[in-house]
């Protein structure tokens, strides 16, 4: 007779069971949203599982699942634990001197997620793992066809066209129907996998992503900075997802546990909601819950950074003291000089990694330049590239051999970098050096962190693999950021990398803030900057607004809506703009301020559906307590739109524009009976950032 437990929130609920003969699993979810209350049985999957080099797969497949060892684990025992930030579930299971131990973790602010981690450990003999999943789950009911009805959604990136999202049909291209059965009840071997296996953890596909089905959907997050792998499959009875850090397979990967030794997965996250915009909502909450607490978190100061179709990484005193005057004027909060501030020789890309400024681009000294943005009423900030050095970098000969990553005994070069190995005290002491001693001598707040390449599957130094190497650097990394904002609480950081090549949930429960692209064409940003709320909390999102002097009015407004329901982050010559332009800029700087508040606590949606790259219109809404919030894009369609708000429909809704307030107004007429918002631009190409105002908001 099974055995059952009962775990969850009062917005989630999981059953586990268990018997002699099978290992622990979730038989059911139990769910309240709002799209109404729903407790489904799932299909069953171990709860763990875990390929070594002695047992693998069952039958032979490429897979996270449907691993020997997880059919043979068996429950040993439970716990139930709770600390200041909510609950937690440990359960541990063994087979024969392997110890699986996975802990579910729930906060209470945001009780439609559960984070889960598993540990194994070796007991009596050596353990080879090629795989271990941080969660494996069934998301179908029993039915006829499983997965009819059900639906993919998951996005990729490249630079300059970061986070492309689609929802595909599961039942289809990806999973025909093979009648598998009929070769004695034999399990499908394939699977749809999405992977990252080098340091870029966006550098194409995304660690987010999700299922939905009419009622119920699932939303995921690998939280780590490296190598991942999350995976959607069936078998003759459902389908399931299964979330992983690196794998033997994808990323080298392979530990050795010698008896007594243990290793601990990458984190990974579900959450639960009617749809998968109700689940990404679910994530918000728990990205919020779970980031680091930080004075900036809530502040949101706006930043100008003088690279994006501005100087870009031409930085002197005589180009940037009439920008920091500009920039002050305009509102600007934080003032960030970009790349080649260090470099002498014209040629940053190289030289990187020493850190000491440059003589002849500020003949006076960098400090006069740092005193002017102070003086300005403004927190000075860098631009750092900090775990590489420059093939040209003094510190490339400075810093020991074994402090860099490395293959067979020579050095990893890509695109002119050497790149550190954060597990070696020597590349740790450097950094913190470089940091500490900006921090003391210009009084630096804010620092942007670049990531411009990518080293590859990791270092075969001091590592029982390569991806092995890779993960310790990983987590060496993740330890050196936490150390910096211990030491400098206050300290603004920008996670940037080449756009968004690294934006997990790993740095981001860290970092302030998150470029979300380097895409220099402004027609082309509106889609990246709609659909980043889906990887990143919306106050995190770095869209850049950067208006130029050669622009018209509507162009410039344009610019600037793209980064208006975001943290607002500024870039263009300002002292070159007419006084009309730099009003149009200043006023969107003060809406941004006043915004700040509902953008914090606010959830994403998407009036128009998942933003298209080509879409002629992209629309990003923003739901906070007492606000919502849409930005509107016209990118040369037809003139009018129709925009889905549901969870307003049935009342009166007075729409006004946020911004821009000084040119024409677009027409909009709103039927409470559908929800819908029908809005008509005015002009081939234009943005607007509208407010919906019900009733009870404007008593």
């Amino acid at each position: 007779m099974s055995e059952q437990l009962s775990w969850g929130s009062s917005k989630l609920g999981f059953r586990f069971e268990w018997d002699a003969d099978s290992p622990v699993r979730i038989t059911r979810v139990r769910t309240s949203h709002t799209a109404g209350d729903r407790d489904v049985p799932l299909h069953e999957v171990p709860l763990v599982e875990i390929i070594t080099a002695d047992r693998g797969s069952r039958p032979a497949a490429d897979r996270l699942v449907h691993t020997e060892l997880g059919t043979l684990l068996r429950y040993a025992s439970h716990s139930q634990e709770r600390d200041a930030n909510g609950e937690r579930l440990v359960i541990r299971q063994t087979f024969e001197g392997i110890e699986a131990t996975v802990t579910l973790e729930l906060l209470d602010s945001a009780e439609a997620a559960v984070r889960s981690r598993v540990e194994v450990r070796a007991a009596d003999h050596t353990l080879v793992l090629r795989s271990v999943a941080s969660l494996s789950l069934g998301f179908t009911q029993p039915a006829d066809d499983h997965l009819a009805g059900w639906h993919r959604v998951n996005g990729v990136s490249d630079w300059f066209g970061e986070g492309r999202w689609t929802r595909t049909p599961l039942r289809g291209t990806d999973f025909p129907e093979l009648s598998t059965d009929l070769a004695g009840d034999h399990d499908p071997r394939g699977h749809w996998s999405a992977t990252s296996d080098g340091t870029w953890s966006t550098g194409h596909h995304l660690p987010v992503a999700g299922v939905e089905t009419s009622g119920l959907a699932f939303a995921w997050q690998i939280e780590h900075n490296g190598a991942w792998r999350w995976e959607l499959g069936e078998d003759l009875r459902g389908a399931y997802f299964s979330l992983s850090g690196p794998t033997d397979a994808d990323a080298a990967w392979t530990k050795v546990l010698a008896p007594g030794e243990s290793f601990t997965t990458v984190p990974a996250t579900v959450a639960v909601g009617g749809d998968f915009t109700d689940a990404v909502a679910a994530l918000t909450d728990f990205r919020r819950a779970a980031r680091r607490p930080h004075p900036d978190n809530a502040a949101m100061p706006v930043v100008f950074n003088d690279y994006m179709n501005t100087l870009l990484g031409d930085p002197t005193t005589e180009k940037l003291l009439p920008l920091i005057t500009a920039a002050a004027e305009v509102g600007a909060e934080i003032f960030c000089i970009d790349a080649g501030w260090y470099d002498d020789s014209g040629a940053w890309w190289p030289t990187v990694g020493e850190w000491q400024p440059s003589t002849t681009r500020f003949p006076g000294g960098l400090g006069e330049v740092i005193d002017a943005i102070r003086d300005a009423g403004m927190v000075p900030g860098l631009w750092l590239e900090p775990e590489v050095i420059g093939v040209r970098s003094p510190m490339a000969d400075r810093l020991p051999h074994e402090a860099f990553l490395q293959r067979h005994g020579q050095r990893i070069v890509e695109h002119e970098r050497y790149h550190l190995d954060l597990r070696h005290p020597a590349a740790v002491a450097h950094l913190d050096g470089v940091v500490d001693r900006l921090v003391a001598d210009f009084g630096v707040g804010f620092f942007k962190f670049d990531y411009n390449i990518n080293p590859g599957p990791g270092t075969d130094l001091d590592a029982d693999s390569v991806g092995d190497g890779l993960l310790g650097h990983n987590r060496a990394h993740l330890a050196w950021l936490d150390g910096v904002l211990d030491r400098h609480p206050g300290l603004v950081i920008e996670n940037c990398s080449s756009g968004a090549m690294r934006m997990d949930f790993a740095v981001l429960s860290r970092l302030a803030m998150q470029s979300t692209s380097d895409q220099q064409e402004f027609t082309k940003y509106p889609p990246i900057a709609a659909a980043a709320p889906i990887s990143l909390l919306p106050e995190q999102a770095a869209s850049w607004a950067y208006p130029q002097p050669g622009m018209n009015e509507e162009e410039v407004a344009f610019c600037l809506v793209t980064g208006l329901l975001g943290r607002f982050y500024v870039s263009g010559h300002l002292n070159e703009m007419t006084e009309a332009q730099r009003r149009m800029v200043a006023e969107a700087i003060e809406a941004a301020k006043t915004l700040r508040g509902s953008i914090a606590a606010g959830h994403a949606h998407w009036p128009a559906g998942l933003p298209g790259w080509t879409d002629p219109w992209i629309a990003l809404g923003l739901t906070a307590p007492g606000d919502d919030l849409v930005s509107v894009w016209n990118r040369g369609g037809s003139s009018k739109t129709e925009l889905s708000f549901p969870h307003l429909s049935g009342r009166d809704v007075t729409v006004s524009t946020v911004f821009p307030a000084d040119l024409p107004e677009w027409k909009t007429v709103w039927d409470a009976a559908t929800g819908i918002l029908t809005v008509q631009a005015d002009g081939d190409l234009g943005a607007r950032t509208l407010r919906l105002t019900t009733e009870s908001q404007s008593l």
